[in-house]
């Protein structure tokens, strides 16, 4: 039995930090990293979890992290997302959006065949199969820990809440690690470049910005400002949402409050200092998206993957190959074979197999260095946020009760 160790929040924040830093410092130093793009954050979260599995493995100690700033970054980060939505973008997004929206049910339904034919050939019941699949794999830790019980009351399986996060660990290393690579083959390969090249950057900064000069203690704060506001409008929603019967991430109501003060500041107070698109507010964006990552990824229990041994490798392999194939041969064409599609692609890659957030990790590394795509920041949250958890869960119980 390995001792125990909890690690207070304020240091998980703060080991995040040094961790980003870390991940920042080494793809500075290593050309393949960033020519592959991948995230900064990705880097020093998965070296350190390394290091946590090695505490693990020698000297026999098992960390686990509080995750409360954690999440708290996920919040103000998708607040952002909302703030940054132009009702142009939106009109503009409506048939990319729709075309995300089926290819992610046909994503959930592959997912889950694969991983029922994987079940199967391994020796567990059928029904399992969502655990290697979508319930692990789009759905992600939260979803695979929620069906694992009703997946042993249907089975009788032992272990299917470990079995679910082993897999949604997995699949969350691999999200961050294939995103970048699939940007760089279909935008170097075909010569792709930004519709709009001038057009303002939603997450992060270019990385041949060295000096921004209209980023200074106002802007700043009247971001922060923004984002409060959008935060606290929704936790209002939230609780309004969740009295009307229906359970949403809190994540979710923020990104529509940040949507709507954008777009209702710009209707009434056009010439007001700009918040929306902004150097300041993609800065704190990525700031917040990159903290997240790294504490989510330095805080994964590797461990819970070698106890499934060949079972999870082979199964896993195929959903990885099947979402490499479905994001270049049929998502890319789809969104139109063009720069717009390429971003799309990465972030689609990384939420697939992982999480919104590292999608955006992705497309944020791949718009740093190739360029920005606004509506590709709009179009992915806006399926993972609404769309995912309903069709994931109907796909999921019909299989569960077969």
């Amino acid at each position: 039995m390995a001792d125990a160790v909890l690690i207070p929040d304020f240091i998980t924040a703060t080991l995040g930090f040094a961790v980003y830093l870390l991940g920042a410092r080494i793809n500075s130093k290593v050309a393949v990293l960033r020519q592959f793009n991948i995230p900064e954050p990705v880097t020093g979260g998965l070296l350190a979890s390394l290091v946590v599995l090695l505490l693990y493995l020698v000297a026999n100690v098992e960390l686990s992290f509080e995750l409360q700033t954690r999440d708290a970054l996920l919040v103000l980060f998708f607040a952002g997302i909302g703030l940054n939505a132009r009702l142009s973008d939106l009109i503009a997004g409506g048939k990319p959006l729709v075309i995300l929206l089926i290819l992610t049910l046909v994503t959930i339904v592959a997912q889950n065949v694969i991983g029922a034919a994987g079940a199967s050939l391994f020796g567990y019941p059928v029904q399992a199969g969502v655990l290697f699949g979508s319930a692990a794999l789009i759905g992600g830790h939260g979803t695979a820990i929620a069906w694992a019980p009703e997946v042993a009351g249907a089975t009788g399986l032992d272990g299917a809440t470990e079995l679910g996060v082993a897999v949604a660990t997995l699949g969350l290393v691999l999200a961050a690690l294939v995103g970048g690579p699939i940007a760089r083959l279909l935008v170097e390969t075909r010569g792709l470049s930004p519709d709009r090249p001038d057009e303002e950057h939603t997450v992060g900064l270019p990385e041949e910005t060295t000096v921004a000069t209209d980023i200074d203690h106002m802007t700043i704060m009247r971001v922060l400002l923004h984002l409060n506001l959008a935060i606290i409008l929704g936790y209002a929603l939230g609780e309004a949402i969740s009295a009307a019967g229906l359970k949403l991430p809190l994540f979710v109501p923020c990104l529509i409050m940040g949507i709507v003060i954008s777009n209702v500041r710009a209707a009434i107070a056009p010439s007001a200092p700009p918040v929306a698109r902004t150097p300041s507010l993609a800065l704190l964006s990525e700031f917040a998206l990159g903290a997240f990552l790294a504490m989510s990824l330095m805080s994964l229990q590797l461990w819970t993957i070698a106890e499934l041994g060949m079972a999870i490798a082979v199964i896993m392999s195929a959903q990885t190959l099947f979402t490499v194939v479905f994001v270049i041969w049929v998502l890319f064409p789809l969104m139109g074979s063009n720069y717009r599609g390429a971003v799309l692609a990465a972030g689609f890659g990384g939420f697939a197999l992982g999480a919104t957030p590292t999608a955006i990790a992705n497309m944020t590394a791949v718009t740093k260095r190739y360029g920005p795509s606004p509506i590709a920041f709009i179009v992915l949250p806006l399926v993972s946020a609404f769309f995912v958890d309903i069709a994931n869960a109907i796909v999921i119980q019909t299989i569960v009760n077969f």
